[in-house]
């Protein structure tokens, strides 16, 4: 039994149609294509998805953490508002008020004659200790600077 063409079918077939038996080249072609894409799309997604965090770690924000959980969130969640609110937060400087404080507490260390990063353990933990506190032997009472007091300037009368 030889193989004969129908005679309905053209004499020139397209690339795609295979013969039975082959290998379907265009359906391996769009499957690495499909694939790839998914990946390329996923990829793209979460670059997108962390680029809140990523402006956070960038700037070293001290909010980094707060940025990077709220990302978390949105990705869990399906919630974009978490998303927004952590690009907005990873975009806004928030100042730091630890750092001067450090340093007034420093300063005042070196004023007092304190060792830095011992004045807090001197301090007591509640108030209203009880008793007076001790005083060492050979110490004499503490002076106290007088205080001065500037003198008052009136206030300057003004009619509404």
């Amino acid at each position: 039994m030889s193989p004969s063409v129908n005679p309905a079918a053209p004499h020139h077939l397209p690339v795609f149609i295979t013969t039975p038996g082959g290998t379907d080249v265009l359906m391996v072609v769009v499957a690495v294509f499909l694939v790839l894409a998914v990946l390329a799309v996923g990829l793209l997604f979460l670059r997108l998805h962390t680029l809140p965090e990523r402006i956070a770690h960038r700037g070293h924000k001290l909010q980094f953490e707060i940025v990077a959980i709220l990302g978390l969130l949105a990705l869990f969640t399906h919630v974009h508002l978490f998303w927004v609110a952590g690009l907005l937060l990873a975009l806004i400087d928030i100042p730091d008020f630890g750092n001067p404080l450090r340093r007034i507490a420093g300063s005042l260390e070196k004023i007092a004659g304190i060792p830095p990063g011992e004045g807090a353990g001197e301090a007591p933990d509640e108030i209203g200790t009880i008793g007076p506190p001790a005083e060492g032997p050979g110490e004499g009472p503490v002076e106290v600077p007088k205080t001065i007091t500037l003198p008052r300037m009136p206030k300057e009368r003004t009619h509404a």
